[in-house]
């Protein structure tokens, strides 16, 4: 099977992949972070099956202009977003809390 001139390979693929899961640890908030991860698995997911060479092409560049879009939006959410943690990223706060109510603290 003949690769096209214009279609990416298998490594620039996974490169493109890797990259944008490496942007989404960057945001600081844990939805947005999560959202990125899981819409990344998704798209990468549901062009997989891409034959067409040209459908790879465009899909490809598609997801270099969304990488883009990414890392964009990463510098900016890193420069307003707020210092506290999510309830979800705190560890020991259930044990805290427990502990609080229960008059041991």
């Amino acid at each position: 099977m003949s690769i096209a001139a214009g279609a990416p390979s298998r490594a620039e693929v996974l490169t493109l992949f890797r990259s944008f899961l490496r942007v989404a640890r960057k945001f600081t908030d844990y939805n947005i972070r999560e959202y990125t991860k899981r819409r990344t698995i998704d798209a990468f997911r549901q062009n997989r099956n891409l034959m067409d060479p040209s459908a790879i092409s465009a899909a490809f560049s598609d997801g270099k202009a969304q990488f883009e879009v990414a890392n964009r939006q990463a510098v900016v959410y890193s420069l307003y977003a707020p210092k506290l943690k999510s309830v979800m990223e705190v560890r020991g706060l259930f044990t805290y809390l427990d502990a609080r109510f229960q008059g041991t603290l």
